[in-house]
């Protein structure tokens, strides 16, 4: 379904942010992008959703294909109707509004083409915690249920492609293993593919079917999951740190050719 074909991202004409970055997303799948703070696996998601044009971010090289068309010239708002949505990191919801009504906006970029309540329900049989909350003013809610909400309202688009980034961060380790599990039963229920940015390993490989690690902006490394799950380079790479203590990067725990997807 998506095909991102050695990307070069700058921003601003001159920072180099991504290069030579090749991943996949079949149809129906859930894969997911690994990486620590600044790796750019946030760069590479807002590439996909045409994000990067409202920070000065262009791709400069290589193509991103959806659904067998090039998507990389388009703008944020042709991508979305195409079939991808973008659930951006740190919860970012209308405060000041209930949380239906945040779902209700969720459906504008496909007014007309849904029932629009009749979404709202389906993410309520989702996230029944947000049907008890229907009337709450949103900035009200926890963390984890801000989470929901986010993920609610991108799903109100009717998405062939969802990109997460960091559904965990900020939650409980119990709320953020129920957010997992949710999207799982949407990707199987409704169809819906998934590319999942995750700090946090075990998390993402849990519930993909192919991962790839992410370091200064290139991709290092990929594999099914119980793969990279077995790989001891890994862990010390999540780890940051050698046997003597000294931090380290994955070039430093081990020797590797960078790999290039090359998607045909």
């Amino acid at each position: 379904m998506l095909m991102v074909n050695s990307i070069e991202v700058r921003y601003s004409k001159v920072i180099l942010a991504l290069r030579g970055v090749s991943l996949e997303v079949k149809e129906k799948g859930i894969t997911t992008l690994l990486g620590a703070n600044g790796a750019g696996k946030t760069t590479t998601l807002k590439a996909i959703s045409g994000l990067l044009r409202t920070e000065l971010g262009e791709v400069t090289k290589g193509e991103i294909i959806f659904d067998g068309k090039r998507i990389d010239r388009y703008g944020p708002e042709d991508i979305v109707r195409a079939g991808i949505v973008q659930v951006m990191e740190r919860r970012r919801i209308f405060e000041h509004l209930t949380v239906e009504e945040n779902l209700i906006v969720g459906a504008s970029a496909v007014k007309g083409k849904y029932n629009t309540m009749q979404g709202v329900d389906m993410v309520y049989s989702y996230f029944p915690t947000l049907k008890d909350l229907r009337k709450q003013t949103s900035g009200y809610l926890s963390g984890g249920e801000q989470q929901m909400l986010v993920i609610g309202r991108a799903l109100m688009a009717h998405p062939k492609l969802l990109l997460l980034d960091e559904p965990s961060l900020g939650i409980a380790p119990l709320v953020a293993k129920e957010i997992f599990s949710i999207i799982e039963n949407v990707n199987v229920e409704e169809g819906m593919s998934v590319l999942l940015v995750e700090q946090n390993a075990l998390a993402g490989l849990s519930i993909a079917e192919h991962g790839y690690v992410m370091e200064n902006g290139r991709i290092v490394l990929h594999g099914l999951p119980e793969e990279l799950r077995r790989n001891e380079d890994i862990w010390k790479f999540y780890l940051g740190f050698s046997e003597t203590g000294k931090k380290r990067s994955y070039r430093d725990v081990r020797r590797y050719k960078r790999t290039r997807v090359w998607i045909g």
